[in-house]
């Protein structure tokens, strides 16, 4: 157990005098961060995952948290929790046998997509199959017109009958997919009711409760996926629920969504197509939060676990936001943060192609058998291995002392790799690394130089497990001179839980032109939605003082095939609004696309409304200059292999748990805690915050 400073509660929220524990269920571990109001304690716990089952690695880390701090369950107030359950699940296709009742001639939307390839010139590319297959989808006469009002009303008896014939192919959910039921969705409702008569015990969802939007392709997907999931989420919280209640905790746990708020576990298990980015959601906001301590409002995030690194763009203190995306080949229209996922992290492997180029990931090794290090019998060489080699990690063990290393098995495995290219051992291991950071350059410059940004005026935040150890390498690809690194990086999601609020994403269809004439539309539009936003703070318990509402709408030039999202002032909508709009639309457009059109008409498409609850939150207090020499945070040295020193050296190793604000340490050095390693390259230079936060920067020539 590792403990941060004591500090005080945050003076600006009245804080109960019980634990809040925030968790994250990663692939390869699972990060549990305590909190205590009444001492202002953090404390933090770290395991290997239970893969069969995160459930369990989630509950015994809780219990192994709250002994080694000296508490029982019953002092449990909260637990936020970061799920990759429905992430995992679609990934690796372990989907509930989902139907669909659609439209009449409207069952094959989702099969045909739209006409992107997502490989242009790969003519055997395969797209993953539907939620819900072919012969499960069946048709029922109803259609509205494309401005909600009814053609053809709902045929109920062939909805019954469609019913009893799912009740035979035993399906376990049902989605409900009608045409334009995101501006009228009394078809999509009535049709609700009808099948939980006819199926009770089987998970229902509709597409105006799940994605009331334009696009009907995005729309059905999102809501097959929904039903999908639902059951497989449900089995999952089934069993997270008793495991914490017999740990002693009595309040029911709440999930990360995508969006980087939190909701209830009943929602959750409603909605569980808003969790499939919960884990590196969480990462982002806590990233926000220590970034608004630090005074830092642009940043670029780096998340890099053991399976995988995560990255984000923050500019003002504020994520940039996706309102559709695709996971896995997949289309979901749920509002997400815009993050960008690649194959790179600890436990990647890496391997030689056909041509003898090295290639690293995305194949991962996972938790079990995890690195060839670990000793648990994989034999292919990951980039934890590599770093083992070369000096940047412990040779001997992990998360101080818990977790044994074998340096020696790693080095064999990166030996017979080096064989098939005539290289050295060492080379080999750094050439891994080189390959993997330039893939997580490349994720970076897609969420920066793509979108007509330059990662040069960010700084890089470096969290997980392997963030920081690769972190200093990462921002010299990318010419970033600032990275900062958290007190905890290795436990940053978690610790996000507890510095995030409950937060609700809503929307409507408004197909309008942006004019005074579509004043009244949208702001019976906005008032519907507020209305929603009002019985959800009601069913979450947020009290009226600690409610927060913010509006935007989705925007395009008549004719445009996408969307912009926009800030709506709050207020009465006028003409000025409409002025301020536009205005906001035109300034997006030119960052994205590099003109305007000045003479085209504006379509509204969705109104958008954000609703918050704010709740209590961990302190991120200031610390004051440290009186520690720094001479006396050094434990030791270690051989280090650095192409930029031109070899092998003796590198200073740092104890973090003994560094204050105003050190400050030369590079090279590595900078060890029980959760991360932190490497500081030649040329660079790390000093400590008050926050506590690692600040590497280039020394100027």
């Amino acid at each position: 157990m590792v403990n941060a400073r004591a500090s005080g509660p945050d003076a600006s929220w009245e804080l109960p005098a019980r634990l809040r524990i925030g968790v994250d269920s990663g692939g390869t571990f699972t990060d549990v961060c305590l909190y205590d109001p009444a001492t202002g304690r953090l404390s933090v716990w770290k395991l290997s995952s239970t893969a069969h089952d995160p459930s369990e690695a989630i509950a015994s880390g809780i219990v192994q948290g709250l002994a080694a701090a000296g508490h029982a369950g019953a002092d449990v107030a909260y637990v936020g929790h970061g799920t990759t359950v429905a992430t995992n699940a679609l990934i690796q296709g372990r989907l509930a046998r989902a139907g669909m009742v659609t439209t009449a001639g409207f069952r094959d939307v989702i099969e045909i997509r739209r006409q992107m390839r997502p490989a242009l010139y790969d003519l055997q590319v395969r797209k993953p199959a539907p939620p819900a297959t072919r012969d499960l989808r069946l048709e029922v006469p109803e259609r509205l017109r494309f401005d909600g009002s009814v053609a053809l009303p709902l045929d109920e008896a062939a909805l019954r009958e469609a019913a009893r014939r799912l009740k035979a192919e035993d399906v376990a959910a049902v989605a409900i997919c009608f045409l334009f039921a995101h501006l009228a969705p009394a078809h999509e409702a009535r049709a609700k009711q009808i099948l939980a008569e006819e199926l009770p015990t089987v998970f229902l969802t509709a597409s105006h409760e799940v994605a009331p939007e334009y696009r009907e392709y995005e729309r059905f997907s999102t809501t097959a996926l929904n039903a999908a999931l639902g059951p497989v989420m449900q089995v999952y919280l089934g069993r997270l629920a008793p495991r914490l209640r017999d740990a002693g905790i009595v309040h029911p746990p709440h999930l990360t969504q995508s969006n980087g708020g939190v909701i209830s576990a009943e929602a959750a298990a409603r909605q569980p197509v808003r969790t499939v980015l919960s884990g590196p959601a969480a990462g982002v906001m806590g990233a926000i939060a220590i970034g608004a301590a630090a005074g830092l409002g642009h940043i670029i995030t780096f998340d890099m676990g053991g399976t995988s690194s995560d990255v984000a763009l923050i500019e003002d203190g504020r994520a940039q936001m996706a309102m559709d995306t695709e996971v896995h080949g997949h289309a979901l229209k749920v509002p997400m943060l815009d993050i960008h996922t690649v194959g790179a992290g600890g436990g990647s492997i890496a391997r030689v192609d056909a041509g003898r180029h090295l290639k690293v990931g995305p194949t991962s090794a996972g938790a079990n058998p995890g690195p060839v290090c670990y000793g648990l019998g994989n034999e292919e060489p990951t980039v934890t291995d590599a770093n083992v080699v070369l000096g940047v990690q412990h040779p001997t063990h992990l998360l101080g002392g818990r977790m044994p290393i074998d340096r020696a098995k790693a080095e064999a495995a990166i030996a017979r790799l080096a064989g098939k290219m005539n290289l050295s051992t060492m080379e080999t291991a750094q050439g891994i690394l080189s390959v993997v950071t330039a893939n997580m350059a490349k994720a970076i410059r897609v969420i920066s130089v793509e979108r007509g940004l330059d990662p040069r005026d960010y700084m890089l935040m470096a969290f997980g497990g392997a963030g920081p150890v690769h972190a200093a390498r990462l921002a010299r690809e990318l010419e970033i001179r600032r990275v900062l690194v958290p007190r905890s990086p290795g436990l940053l999601c978690a610790l996000g839980l507890l510095l995030t609020d409950l937060r609700i994403n809503l929307a409507a269809g408004r197909m309008a032109k942006l004019g005074t004439e579509s004043l009244p539309s949208v702001a019976e539009g906005y008032a519907a939605l507020e209305a929603q936003a009002e019985a959800w703070f009601a069913e979450e318990g947020i009290a009226p003082p600690d409610r927060g509402i913010s509006r935007s709408v989705d925007m395009r030039y008549e004719g445009q095939a996408h969307e912009l999202t926009v800030d709506c002032p709050p207020g009465p909508l006028t003409e000025a609004t409409l002025v301020i709009l536009r205005n906001r639309f035109e300034e997006a457009h030119r960052q994205y696309y590099g003109y305007i059109s000045p003479e085209e008409p504006i379509r509204v498409v969705t109104l958008r409304l954000d609703a918050t609850g704010r709740v209590p939150k961990a302190a991120l207090p200031a610390h004051p200059p440290t009186a520690t020499p720094l001479a006396e945070t050094i434990t030791g040295t270690r051989s280090l292999w650095l192409p930029e020193a031109g070899g092998t050296i003796a590198c200073p190793v740092h104890d973090r748990e003994k560094l204050g604000p105003g050190h400050a340490i030369p590079g090279p050095a590595i900078i060890e805690q029980m959760d991360s390693t932190t490497l500081v390259l030649p040329g660079q230079v790390a000093t400590v915050d008050p926050g506590l936060n690692l600040m590497i920067e280039e020394v100027a020539a």
